[in-house]
């Protein structure tokens, strides 16, 4: 699926944390509604088959406790799309990347191939449905992570390009897949933070590292072979570009991705560059844009929110500007567009406890209108009203009152935004206030059990919140949408 992903270093962020973020984005003319839920042990599997390419895969009899945010309908598979485990190892996956003729011609994707002409069906490889949930509850730090998924991948192959990210309270790890069976790695630099549109991002690798130390870098054990047989290395001097060698070089990166990730770097880093003007140093349109940067000032997770929810605020892209020249509106593609579908942002505080130490921010819809809330990752269950999503609309879970807010609220933007804007400040407002409220209770309680019912108490608050925020500002845009309908008039009736 089309998405948008940050990623942060412990040391370009406000309070240490790592934090990796991902929208989750349905394909057009879609809506995918979603869940935030816990997995037991029991309820894995021990032989999973995949829905869209048949593959069946041996797990291991050992698997760990993790949140979720699966399709809440049935019939295309699970698509977890991110969660934390037991050992506080987060994942975002996936990000959907593009590749080039060169490389799927030596290393073709494994297609599912059905039965056909009395032919057997062949079973495809992994991806986005079956990531998380045949990776993220056998593994105990990013690099582990890296390590299980890039088996799976030259196990099994995959039938699409994908990015993934893997974090735990010291370590993020970036993992791109390249063609059918082959895959690169980088850590996230401590200090910086990453930004990936839907196209392959690494700018640079160190192929010794990767193949001996694995310090910084990771790949396929045969990735120099790889590359050498296939004439994939387009650079002059030597120095691996995985952008040029593995990567697009489309047109229509320069209308879908690219001018995403520009916006991104444009707001953490306003003055690093010229992002604007005849001499600007990158554009919209630029092929160069770095996978990462040292941001200007310590990160948030409301820059993080920010970022991911943008629609070109600003600049003349702004499909809501009201203001300047209007030619260029919505010339490129947002990333806060109307059919996100969630966004996770994991943080992991790591001067916290271990079991209170991850905090899963959620969302729901299209992430210009919605409300970014807080809870404890570390938790045997979720709250109904952010877990109870079925294909029926309803007030009475956050999925479609987000969604509801949204369509309200882009239809009646100029009355409306102001609503909108209240409404995510005071929702991230009293999420910080709740959370911070119930780490001191935490910090008091040492029973584990108690502990755990301090956390379920925390995300039930937090939920009840967000519930009757949400359903406010639901009011307040349904009225402003309701005074703008066609057959309004101005005489009353008495």
């Amino acid at each position: 699926m089309a998405c948008t992903t940050m990623l942060v270093g412990k040391k370009a962020t406000y309070d240490g944390s790592t934090m990796i973020a991902r929208n989750d984005d349905s394909c057009s003319g879609r809506f995918t509604p979603k869940k935030f839920v816990v997995v037991h042990p029991e309820e894995q599997p021990v032989l999973y088959k995949s829905v869209i390419s048949h593959v069946e895969i041996a797990l291991p009899e050992n698997p760990m406790r993790y949140t979720s945010m699966p399709n809440a309908l049935k019939g295309e598979g699970i698509w977890a799309g991110s969660g934390v485990n037991e050992a506080q190892v987060g994942i975002t996956a996936t990000e959907t990347i593009t590749s080039n003729p060169r490389v799927l011609g030596a290393d073709p994707l494994v297609v599912y191939q059905p039965a056909k002409d009395g032919n057997e069906e062949v079973p495809g490889g992994i991806g986005e449905e079956d990531i998380v949930s045949i990776v993220l509850p056998y593994i105990h730090s990013a690099r582990e992570g890296v390590q299980r998924l890039g088996s799976l991948l030259e196990k099994y192959g995959t039938y699409e390009m994908n990015g993934i990210a893997f974090q735990d309270k010291d370590e993020i790890w970036w993992l791109e897949t390249i063609g059918g069976h082959h895959w690169i790695a980088r850590r996230v630099p401590d200090d910086a933070y990453v930004v990936m549109p839907n196209q392959l991002g690494l700018d640079q690798f160190d192929l010794e590292d990767a193949l001996n130390e694995q310090k910084e870098y990771m790949c396929s054990s045969d990735m120099r072979e790889f590359i050498e047989k296939n004439h994939l290395d387009l650079s002059l001097d030597g120095k691996l570009n995985p952008r040029d060698a593995f990567g697009s070089h489309d047109d229509s990166d320069h209308v879908y991705n690219t001018p995403r990730a520009w916006y991104m770097l444009r707001c953490m880093n306003p003055r690093t560059k010229i992002w604007d003007g005849s001499n600007a140093e990158y554009s919209p349109i630029s092929d160069d844009l770095p996978w990462c940067m040292v941001p200007e000032k310590k990160i948030t997770a409301e820059d993080v929110k920010y970022v991911l929810s943008s629609h070109y605020q600003g600049t003349p892209y702004d499909p809501y500007g009201s203001y300047g020249d209007n030619s260029m509106q919505g010339a490129y593609r947002s990333i806060g567009i109307n059919r996100n579908d969630f966004i996770s942002l994991i943080q992991m505080r790591p001067e916290h406890e271990k079991d209170s130490r991850t905090i899963e921010w959620v969302a729901y819809a299209s992430n210009a209108f919605n409300a970014m809330v807080p809870f404890y990752a570390d938790v045997e269950e979720t709250p109904e009203y952010l877990s109870n999503t079925t294909g029926a609309v309803s007030t009475d879970n956050f999925y479609w009152t987000s969604r509801m807010i949204a369509a309200m609220a882009d239809a009646s933007y100029k009355s409306s935004v102001f609503h909108v804007e209240r409404y995510q400040e005071y929702v991230a407002s009293k999420g910080h206030e709740l959370i911070c409220r119930y780490d001191a209770l935490l910090e008091q309680e040492k029973d584990a059990e108690k502990r755990m019912a301090l956390k379920k108490e925390a995300n039930e608050e937090i939920a009840k919140m967000l519930k009757e925020t949400s359903l406010d500002t639901l009011d307040k845009v349904l009225y402003e949408l309701s005074c703008q309908m066609k057959n309004a008039y101005s005489r009353s009736d008495a």
